[in-house]
Order: C-alpha cells, then structure tokens, then sequence
C-alpha cells in the first residue's frame, strides 16, 4: 500500500486542529453560558452570612440579592413559612440563577422559567418578579405538606422540572438566603451598595412594578417597568416598598416618605408619605405579636433593613439604621456596625423604625 501524499498529511493535519479549536470553543461557549446563567461570571457585591453556623457564607450579585428580596417579601406577604421562601429561592438558584432572563426552553422566561403556553401567566406578568414569586407560591401553598417534603420534592411539584433532583443542590444556600431575607437572621445580608451602570441593569435589579398576587393587574404594571428603573430616591424606595410587600402591608406600619401626603398608585388604599429630604421611615410595631407567617415584629423589621440593602445598588441607597445597628454603602462591603450618636438620632436608635436614606 503506498503512504499518503504530504499533501493529504496536511490536509488531515488542519482538519484535526481545526476539529480541536471547535472543541475548545464550544467548551468555552458552554462554560460562559453557565457562568451568565449562574452569575458566576459578575462580580460580586453582596454577600449573607450564617448566624448559626461560623464560616458559612453566599456571595451574590446586587441584581441576585434584589430579586431574592422580592421572592422572600412577597412570600411573607402571603403568609408563606420561611421554609416555602426557601424553596421558592432555591427553585429560582436552578432555574435562572435568581436572573430574570428572557430566555428558556421553548416559552420559558423570568425568575422560575414559566411557560405562558401552560398557564403561567402573560409574557408580562412572568417578567414581573413579583407577580412571578406571587404564581409560585399559589401553586406551593396547593402542594400539601410541603413544609415537611423534601426540598426537592416540594419544588418539582410545583415547576414539573425534567431535573427534579437539580433543586437539591441549592438548598444550603437558599437556606442562608432565607433565613436573612425573611427577617430570623439579623444583621446577615451586606452589600457594597455601588449604584447599577445602566436603567436596565437597575430595572431587572429591582424587579418591575406591582404585580399583585392574583396577577390581575400585572399587564399595566409592567407597561411602567423601564420610568420605574430609571427612578431613584424616595419616592422610588417607597414604590418598591409597596411592589414587594404590598399596599395593605405598609398601609398597617403606616411607612413614611416624609412632609408632603402623598397618594399611593390606585386603585388601592393611600400610604402616609412625608419628605424629610432623602429619608424614608417605616414604623415597626413592638411587641411579642407574630405575623401571619410567624414573625415577630423585630424580625419583620430585620427583613425590611435587608430588603433595603439587597435593593441598594438599584435605588441608590447609601445607608439603612434599624435596632441600634446601622449599614453605609462602601466598596468594602458596606458591613453592618453599632449605630452610633452621629450617625443615627431619634427612632433610628431605637428597634422601632427602619430608615432608609437614598443619595438622591
């Protein structure tokens, strides 16, 4: 048999490093996919800490930790255990990342990938945070004893997952954002506050306007999403406020924005609203009472302080004071410190009152 030419040896040579650096690309591809899924590939700017076991950390980006924020308040506003808030984040970890993305498998989309084409809701509503954390848990809370299922199990019920045991693997995170984002570990969740670059960045950070809970209202509500990323300030904290928690939730502690009444968006009941300058106040009650998910009203008030801070980058919040602890927007991480005379006055001193200053 005669050798081949050195024609045909080269030939075959550049089809074997051309088929090399095809395989390398894809990989590269593939491994920057994930990281874009995943967040992996951001920068960090936020991180929770455990308050029970030393060490344990997750660190995360602003836009991941203000939609956590809203999964976590519109759970509790439902009356949701945190152990539903915890499935609800660790569903969200697999699904997307905890990123409203606009893309999925066939129509998937947003927080939790769901499908318009079986029932979900409208394009819309699931790229509203809110009303898409609001559909979770109406069907979670239809699951029963999901409280006492494993993680896994709860979620797959829920989402009809073709992985259903990929949920298992966020639980200890989850578990840790949870716990920080629902109000039972104080002072957990820092982040470096540095404001988002871009409307956009801000906009998928904050989540979109009121999607309510039974969704009814989320069409409109998302017709204002990119005036609503664009603002900051007071008024923006107290429009996010009402998003994630609900009208009727801050009508109760009757929130602040300071001098001036303000109407809140109809058609629901108005919120007290007065300005002193870039300060929004929201009254936390005292007392031994619990909430319809079981809170007391210290750890309600620990949820709203760190709702504030997951939200800072999107808000331009640079500092949140609440039970003699207070929080200041810094590139080194804007930890949690003793609040001390010149820095909080008044209320802030005191476990009565979370206050939020905005740098606008």
């Amino acid at each position: 048999m005669s050798e081949p030419s050195p024609t045909r040896r080269k030939r075959r040579g550049r089809i074997f490093r051309f088929g090399a650096a095809l395989l390398v690309l894809s990989a590269v591809a593939a491994y920057l996919v994930v990281q874009y899924v995943t967040g992996g590939g951001a920068s960090r700017g936020c991180k929770v800490v455990s308050g029970t076991q030393k060490g344990t950390s997750y660190e995360f980006t602003p836009e991941q930790a203000a939609n956590a924020a809203t999964i976590a308040a519109v759970g509790t506003g439902r009356g949701m255990p945190e152990r539903a808030v915890t499935i609800a984040i660790a569903t969200a970890l697999q699904e997307s990342g905890l990123r409203n993305i606009e893309h999925g498998d066939r129509d998937s989309l947003g927080l939790f990938q769901q499908r318009p084409s079986q029932g979900w809701g409208t394009e819309r509503q699931i790229m509203d945070p809110a009303y898409a954390a609001g559909i979770f848990y109406a069907h979670l809370a239809r699951v029963p004893g999901y409280t006492d299922l494993p993680l896994t199990v709860a979620a797959q019920r829920v989402q009809r997952s073709g992985y259903p045991e990929a949920y298992a693997k966020h639980e200890p995170d989850a578990t840790l954002l949870a716990a920080a984002l629902t109000g039972y570990a104080p002072a957990s969740l820092s982040c470096d506050g540095r404001p988002q670059s871009t409307a956009a960045t801000a906009g998928t950070a904050a989540g979109t306007t009121a999607g309510t809970a039974a969704g009814t209202q989320a069409d409109a509500a998302a017709g204002t999403q990119a005036d609503a990323a664009a603002q900051t300030g007071p008024d923006a904290v107290r429009a996010a406020l009402v998003r994630d928690f609900g009208r009727d939730a801050l009508q109760e502690t009757g929130a602040e924005v300071g001098g001036t009444a303000v109407p809140s968006p109809s058609p629901s009941p108005s919120v007290t609203a007065t300005a002193h300058g870039r300060t929004v106040t929201v009254p936390v009650p005292q007392g031994a009472r619990k909430d319809a998910s079981g809170r007391t009203e210290q750890e309600r008030g620990w949820q709203l302080a760190h709702w504030a801070v997951a939200n800072s980058s999107a808000l331009h919040i640079q500092r949140v004071v609440y039970a003699g602890r207070e929080w200041t927007a810094s590139n080194g991480g804007g930890s949690w410190h003793s609040a001390g005379s010149a820095g909080a006055a008044g209320a802030e001193r005191s476990v009565g009152a979370v206050r939020i200053v905005t740098g606008q």
